[in-house]
Order: structure tokens, then sequence, then C-alpha cells
């Protein structure tokens, strides 16, 4: 029995790049059962009509952070958790209403989050987590200004946590492990919103790295890193992470090691433009903006290069606060210098293979989760569609429910 029947649709193969025509999507069991020419004979569930429209996967952001309500860090480490998870209700919510089904949280959102949402207390997208993210002493995810001495508690929402020396490292991994974490999130390099780094430092020794590496392995799942510079990205790939979050200052050979490694590149070049543009209004520090001008005039370049010699991009924002509504910007942003087809791949069939979950997620095929979005005009012409969901997302289908029907 099928629960639901796209009929008459133009489905886009993100693999492929292409459209498939007049094809009829059966959902059975929030899975695709099957990608048809001919319509099923005895559909008992219900059948809608797309009449044409582009059906395509739902969309993966590889870089969020759901618990950062507002774009201040420190002050967020002071907040209640009821109050902060009342908040990201909200974000989760109108992630799903952009047509995001599957998000990669680096930092704040936990196993609550990630079970509220399957079993339908929150709405929003399926949620893959970090916990939180490890960070030296001094480090990226190290929110204590200059003045401050005491110890860096773990914040339940906060952004990450200080581990300090191979021991503590492994310590801190089995925690967060523990805690269900689909994959781990290192800090290897100094960042803009940490008060008291700098952009170009490097971040924690070879062997700590290594050390996450090994656990991540151990547990089947994998580490990836925030970085923004060569050297920083170098060692942490040279040591078996498998994603770079940001790398808006690495050089071509910097891309290379990672294409040769099979390590994935998330920019995030949304959240640049955004704090640049309206980032002290939106309440980020205004000390901290300043350090966004280092890392803002190279990030398309870099894009445009990771394309070139064969680096798998993944789309990801990592917005914060009220900038969450720019989460569709990275599809103008990138397509600058990229192709629509290779925009949506980053933000389907290779954010899934990042993920771990190919075959699961990214793509319209039997098997594959029923993440489905119907589409009014073709993506893969013009990526404009996607940044107006109000007029443009027709329908939005997660696991095989319905969560928005405009098709009237």
């Amino acid at each position: 029995m099928s629960d639901l029947v796209l009929s008459h649709a133009l489905v886009l193969d993100p693999v492929a790049g292409r459209l498939l025509p007049d094809r009829h999507v059966v959902v059975e069991g929030g899975r695709i059962a099957d990608v048809a020419e001919r319509p099923p004979r005895s559909p008992k569930g219900r059948v809608i009509d797309v009449r044409g429209r582009v059906v395509m996967p739902g969309l993966c952001d590889g870089h969020v952070h759901v618990t950062a309500v507002i774009p201040d860090f420190a002050l967020l480490r002071r907040w209640s958790s009821t109050y902060v998870a009342s908040r990201a209700s909200h974000v989760l919510r109108e992630m799903l209403l952009r047509g995001f089904t599957t998000v990669r949280d680096v930092g704040g959102a936990d196993w609550g989050f990630a079970r509220a949402i399957e079993e339908g207390h929150l709405v929003g997208p399926r949620l893959l987590f970090a916990g939180h993210a490890i960070s030296q002493t001094g480090g990226h995810g190290d929110m204590r200004g200059p003045g401050e001495d005491a110890a860096e508690g773990v914040c339940m929402h906060g952004l990450g946590r200080v581990a300090d020396g191979v021991p503590a490292v492994l310590e801190a991994c089995r925690d967060e492990i523990r805690k269900g974490a689909t994959h781990l999130k290192l800090m290897v390099s100094g960042g803009v919103a940490s008060p008291t780094d700098r952009i170009s430092s490097t971040q924690f020794s070879r062997d700590e790295i290594r050390a996450a590496v090994e656990e991540a392995e151990a547990a089947g799942i994998y580490v990836t890193a925030h970085a923004y510079t060569s050297r920083a990205v170098a060692r942490a790939v040279e040591c078996g992470v498998r994603g770079i979050e940001h790398g808006n200052l690495v050089d071509e050979a910097t891309l290379r090691l990672m294409a040769e490694r099979e390590a994935f590149l998330i920019p995030t070049l949304s959240i640049v433009h955004a704090v640049i543009r309206e980032g002290v209004e939106a309440g980020f520090p205004a000390e901290l903006r300043e350090k966004m001008f280092a890392i803002f005039e190279t990030g398309t370049r870099v894009v445009e290069m990771a394309h070139r010699v064969g680096v798998a991009l993944v789309y990801g924002t990592d917005l914060l606060g009220p900038m969450h509504r720019y989460q569709l910007d990275e599809f103008a942003i990138r397509g600058e210098v990229l192709k629509p087809v290779d925009v949506l791949r980053s933000a389907t069939s290779t954010a899934a293979r990042l993920f771990q979950r190919e075959g699961d997620l990214g793509v319209v095929a039997p098997g594959a989760r029923a993440d489905l979005l119907v589409v009014e005009g073709n993506p893969l012409e013009d990526l404009g569609v996607m940044r107006e969901p109000e007029r443009n997302l027709k329908l939005i289908v997660k696991d095989g429910v319905v969560y928005k029907d405009a098709l009237g």
C-alpha cells in the first residue's frame, strides 16, 4: 500500500544533473518505494498530481547552529537551556519551511533536540549533531574573555567544550559519542566569534587531532574541523580529518591535498556576508565583526578553486540569531562561480556522502528517505527559484509526511 504518490513529476537527479520527465514517485512507510514511468495501478494512499513541476530531494545544510538563537556565544552560555530550546524551535521550523529536511549541527544541539524532532515534539529538519565542539584552552570554542579566570564549564546548549592534552581530548570525544554524536567537531584554527584567538593560529597538536580521529573511527563516525588557513587545514587533513568547515584562506596546494585525501569542504559564505551587512545590529559583538573582513574577499575564489581541483563541496551556512533567515543566500553566493547543478549537488547528494548517508538522503530514488520538494521553475537553469520558498516551494515532504502543501 502506498502512503503517497507524486504523479506526473519532473524528477531532479542531482548526481546525473538532469530531469527525468513524467515520473510517479511512490512513497511507502516514509521511504521512496518507486520512481516509475507509469502510475501505480491501485494506489491506496494520497495521490498528488504535481502537473509537471520539478520534484527534487529535500535540501541539506551541512553547517548549522540551531541553538545559536543570538549571535553572541559568550552571552548565550548564560541563558537558560529551556529558554534557548523554546527559541530554537522557531529556528528549526523555519529551516524546514525553506526546504531543508536534514541539517548537520556542528556545535550546540544535542540528542534531546534530535529525539524531539524524530518523535514529532518539535517540527524541523532531521538533525545530525556533534554535541559540543571540542576546543583547546583559548581556542575557538573557549568563549571566556581575556579578563575571565574561571574554568570554562560545559554549557548544555553552548558551542563548545575545552580539552587540553590527549587524555582530555579522548575523554571529551568519548563523552560526545556517548551522548549520541553523529560526528565530532574539532576547532583546529582561530575564528571570528571567539574573543581571544587569532584567525591565523593553529590549534591542537597533531597528537590531539589524531586521537580524536582514531576515537571517531572506532565509533564508526568521523571528525570535521573548523579551520581557515592552509596551515591549519593541511595539518587536520594529514591527521585524517574528513571535513573542513569554512576554509576561506586556503591555497590551491592545500585544496589539492584535500582532493587527494577525499576530504570535504564546507564553505559558509552566507554568514560572512550577513555579519558584514548587519551583524552588529543583529547582536554580533562589534569588536569581533572586524575579524570577518579578513575572510570576506577570498570566499568565492576558494569555492571556485576547490571545485576546479576536485574537492567535494557541501552546502553550509553557519548563520546565527536573526540572520538564520538568509539560509538560502548560499545558493546565490556560490552561484556566482559555480553552475546550478554543482550548487544543488552540494545541498543534496554530496552532503549525503559527507554525512555517511549516501543513497539514504539527497536523492529521489527507491530506498531513499521520502524527503521531497515540489518546486515551481527549474533550479537547474535558475537557482533563483530556490531563494523564494514562499512563492516557489509548493510541497515539502519529510519522511513521507507533508509539512507544506501549496499546490491548491
